[in-house]
């Protein structure tokens, strides 16, 4: 887990730049609050709307960015005030608070903006009931969080704006098809609605201080994820990040937060190990979540080793919580969406090999290249949602057999298409009709695997698997290797002549 967090590739060192620049961009902005004055609690109101505007904020192009970060205070001042003015009624905070948690999910629908808007109308507030928040309050947080949203803007779009020099993410959006309880943002919103009414009636019972963490994990184990089986593995580790950030504290932040220079540098590297270790592992993310928080409640003055032991118990609740509501109430299977990305992914593949025929029969506007980069995201969806079934603790041997098979054969697809991307670019390569003829075969494997019309007469997919004669072409190799994965595909995927629904996950 250590080396998944700290050793894995990170091509053009992205995920150093975004932890660095991160903790340059939240540094900037409570700086920004001390120098106007503002008190502790209005600079950690601030300091958290600047992470969630760097961290939280994912639109395909800068552009888009800029716009969501904008509208971030749209969304997230009104609901700051709404949570201070319910701050001494239980009973209308309790039910605001839900009603927060269900639209901030089912805003996913709207993909990325959405997600950042929901995220930051939940945090606003959950930050009021982590410092108490009283209507007094509101004119300097307003000033602190604009102030520092002012400052993360300024670091991420003009200071170190890296994402300038680089080609745009492929934008790949949750399957969420249909409409009603068949659309699958609206499912999770029902279900971290009534996850996060347990969590918080439970939280309440074991303090009525402290309640709100219990909230905050069913919130965040739901975040990011699609089906039950994700959100099983994400509170599990999110529970498992939480006790190791636990003893990482009671070894640095209880020792330390009496120390303002300490309590800053531990805040500091908490913030960076957050976006560092984000993509690779929840386990480390939240250890580094959990660590800050420490020292933060230790700069509150109310650190002590009962209030770490609490948070442990509130976020067992809380994952417990997502976990139960998954369940239970209109769950969303693992094999239902995992059937969606790999058919996705496939769909891919032949999206990269029509465009890679193109090119080769001369057509100079063909472009493989931004579909390989789509595949690469589409992969990390696959990857995502097959996790339960890959999982070492998985009971289901058979079902994560054909998963990891399933991972194997599209990794394969994606080398050979990256290499078929490459060689097609090479203008020596165009016009060759065995290229081409070779491209249109693993077409129609791919359309053979999926159902998908042909739109023609296509030659028997066991025709398109002959082998090529030996020295051919490297792009001929190319399309070999990936007519052959293709067609290893078919064991785990269909097992007969048709795709079964879940034939992965079922």
């Amino acid at each position: 887990m250590l080396k998944r967090a700290f050793v894995a590739p990170d091509p053009g060192r992205i995920r150093l730049r975004f932890a660095s620049r991160a903790v340059l961009g939240i540094g900037l902005a409570v700086a920004v609050c001390g120098l106007a004055g503002h008190s502790l609690v209005a600079a950690i109101t601030g300091g958290l709307a600047a992470l969630l505007a760097l961290f939280t904020v994912t639109d395909a192009t800068v552009r888009g960015q800029a716009v969501t970060t904008a509208l971030l205070p749209v969304v997230g001042l009104p609901v700051l005030a709404l949570a201070a003015l319910l701050h001494d009624v239980p009973v209308a905070r309790d039910l605001a608070f839900l009603a927060v948690v269900g639209a901030g999910v089912y805003a996913r629908r709207w993909g990325p903006r959405g997600h950042s808007l929901g995220v930051f109308a939940f945090m606003m507030f959950f930050a009021t009931q982590f410092l108490h928040t009283v209507p007094g309050q509101l004119p300097e947080l307003y000033a602190a969080v604009l102030l520092s949203l002012v400052a993360a803007a300024a670091v991420r779009f003009g200071a170190w704006c890296y994402e300038r020099r680089l080609p745009a993410p492929a934008a790949v959006a949750p399957p969420t098809g249909g409409t009603g309880l068949a659309r699958i943002t609206t499912r999770q919103a029902v279900q971290a609605t009534v996850g996060a009414g347990f969590a918080l009636a439970v939280g309440q019972l074991l303090s009525d201080q402290r309640w709100y963490w219990a909230v905050g994990a069913t919130w965040w184990v739901f975040v990011a994820t699609t089906s039950r089986g994700e959100t099983v593995v994400r509170g599990f580790r999110r529970f498992l990040g939480t006790v190791l950030g636990i003893v990482v504290g009671f070894a640095v932040a209880v020792p330390l937060h009496h120390d303002p220079v300490a309590a800053a540098v531990v805040v500091a590297v908490g913030v960076f190990g957050i976006f560092y270790t984000a993509h690779v592992s929840y386990t480390w993310m939240m250890l580094a979540v959990t660590v800050m928080a420490s020292m933060l409640y230790g700069l509150l003055g109310v650190l002590d080793p009962a209030l770490l032991a609490l948070r442990v118990s509130e976020t067992a609740v809380g994952s417990l919580g997502a976990v139960l509501a998954v369940l239970l109430v209109l769950p969303v299977t693992t094999h239902s969406v995992t059937d969606a990305w790999v058919e996705r992914a496939l769909r891919c593949v032949h999206a990269c090999t029509a465009e890679a025929a193109a090119r080769l029969a001369g057509n100079e506007a063909a472009d493989p290249a931004p579909r390989v980069a789509e595949l690469e995201a589409i992969l990390g969806r696959v990857r995502l949602s097959l996790a339960p079934l890959v999982h070492p603790l998985s009971p289901m041997k058979a079902r994560s057999g054909r998963a990891r098979q399933v991972l194997a054969l599209l990794d394969d697809c994606a080398r050979e298409v990256r290499g078929l991307a490459s060689v097609a670019a090479d203008p020596e390569a165009s016009h060759d009709a065995r290229l081409a003829a070779a491209c249109w075969r693993v077409e129609a494997a791919v359309e053979a695997l999926t159902d998908a019309p042909t739109g023609g007469q296509r030659r028997p997919f066991a025709e398109a698997a002959a082998p090529h004669p030996a020295g051919a072409e490297p792009v001929l190799a190319h399309l070999h290797a990936l007519e052959r994965a293709l067609l290893d595909l078919a064991v785990p995927l269909r097992g007969s002549n048709r795709v079964p629904a879940g034939a992965v996950g079922a």
